[in-house]
């Protein structure tokens, strides 16, 4: 069993930053790459970034490409997504995912561990 928390959410401007954290526990961090997924109101959830367990790949949705870095410190069993320039659509619920081996994927089905979410609005 894994258990993941989200935090760093919130409201910022157009332009502005954020850094979301997930805190993981209950299971090896190392053998688990992690993902980032976001859901906005109305649209289904989508693919944000991935990191395998050893943190040396990396896999962004294009619309987020050099705006958005993921990356992980495994002593601190902790995933972070880096979110800078952010635009309005960017506004989201976003989730913290799992899988339970150490290969990045982008498709939602293959992480059998996620978060509650943690909401980001981004203002025009």
């Amino acid at each position: 069993q894994v258990q993941l928390v989200e935090s760093g959410g919130g409201l910022v401007q157009a332009g502005g930053s954020l850094r979301l954290s997930c805190a993981a526990s209950g299971r090896t961090f190392d053998s688990s790459a992690m993902g980032w997924f976001r859901q906005a109101p109305g649209k289904e959830r989508e693919f944000v970034a991935a990191i395998s367990g050893s943190g040396v790949s990396t896999n962004y949705a294009d619309s987020v490409r050099g705006r958005f870095t993921i990356s992980r410190d495994n002593a601190k069993n902790t995933v972070y997504l880096q979110m800078n320039n952010l635009k309005p659509e960017d506004t989201a619920v976003f989730y913290c995912a799992a899988r339970t081996r150490p290969y990045l994927s982008n498709r939602p089905t293959e992480y059998g561990y996620w978060g509650q979410g943690t909401e980001v609005t981004v203002s025009s």
